[in-house]
């Protein structure tokens, strides 16, 4: 590193990583690019994710390992990260997924020849538990247009929202607000970061998403594997179950009433007012959103019974309770 202040910050947030974090984190430290920090947020895990973070510590000196007195989330996990960054470029890392050793060069050196790219990522491809490859990743989105519009487009395409794992200026992430703690909450970060500037995608398969049951989209979104063609027609019953989602980011939010696709919406409507755009270009992003929303109306109707439902069982609750003697209420 160059005078303690590294070019690189990598965060990664983990919760209960034992079976696949010593591989994460050996692929990172096998990066040809050694100028960088490596941040290391515990929330809380209950297996043997500390012992093995601390073993690390002491063998690389480049390792930051900070652990949370109780579970604050997925989504405060993932910013609490960045927060304690200090490099000029930040990437997220994942506990289970791994990197080709050249990903990290690949990537600062295409955000140092190129200004007007705030995110640079790579081709992806499935890996099983063992590190066996399971196919490609074919979702290519056209975000590095000049065009704001077009970018806000593309990023309301239907993907898995890998971006993230690319490597970021830092002076972009301090521009847009941290992540939300609501189901697509990665997928509208990566929608802010675009109307700031464009994505570069090495045409390389320099990163590699492992597939497990333990991982969020295998508990919310089985059918994610049909995502992964840019050919596929996304169906209704392919989305993910953001309710769940939702309390995956913020478990404080069980239980409560929640409208997680219409907190969607208005995130995407709100994005469009967060930043300097034309007339023209602000009704050609609520265009994009009318187009590729269209279809799926019936989730915010969704929305709306659920919590009826919740409404109708609590108010049922509180009547049968009513009804009760105080000795069945003792029993």
């Amino acid at each position: 590193m160059s005078n303690n202040q590294p070019r690189l910050s990598i965060g990664l947030p983990v919760y209960n990583g034992e079976k696949f974090l010593k591989e994460a984190i050996d692929s990172l430290l096998a990066q040809t690019f050694e100028d960088f920090e490596l941040i290391i947020s515990d929330n809380a895990s209950t297996d043997k994710t500390e012992e093995i973070c601390r073993t690390y510590i002491a063998k690389d000196q480049r390792i930051r390992y900070y652990r949370n007195q109780q579970n604050i989330g997925c989504a405060r996990n993932f910013n609490r990260v960045f927060e304690l960054s200090s490099g000029e470029y930040f990437k997220w890392a994942a506990y289970d997924d791994l990197h080709a050793p050249e990903f990290i060069a690949k990537c600062v050196a295409v955000l140092d020849h190129n200004p007007t790219v705030v995110l640079c990522h790579s081709h992806v491809y499935f890996i099983d538990e063992n590190g066996n490859f399971l196919q490609n990743y074919n979702i290519k989105l056209n975000t590095d247009s000049l065009q704001p519009q077009k970018r806000f487009h593309e990023l309301l395409t239907k993907h898995l929202c890998y971006q993230c794992y690319g490597v970021i200026r830092v002076d972009a992430l301090r521009k847009i607000p941290p992540m939300g703690s609501y189901g697509l909450a990665d997928g509208i970060l990566l929608l802010r970061l675009g109307m700031l500037g464009q994505f570069y995608e090495i045409p390389e398969y320099l990163f590699f998403a492992r597939s497990h049951p333990q991982q969020s989209m295998s508990m919310f979104m089985p059918n994610y594997w049909l995502f992964t063609n840019n050919n596929t027609h996304a169906s209704l019953s392919m989305f993910p179950d953001f309710y769940s989602y939702t309390v995956w980011f913020d478990s404080a939010k069980k239980g409560q009433i929640l409208f997680p696709h219409w907190r969607i919406l208005w995130e995407y409507t709100r994005t469009i007012w967060l930043f300097q755009l034309s007339l023209y270009e602000r009704i050609c992003c609520h265009i994009s959103i009318y187009r590729q929303l269209r279809g799926t109306e019936y989730l915010l109707l969704k929305d709306l019974l659920r919590v009826a439902q919740t409404f109708w069982e609590r108010w049922q609750n509180v009547s049968i309770q009513k009804r009760k003697t105080p000795l069945e209420i003792i029993d």
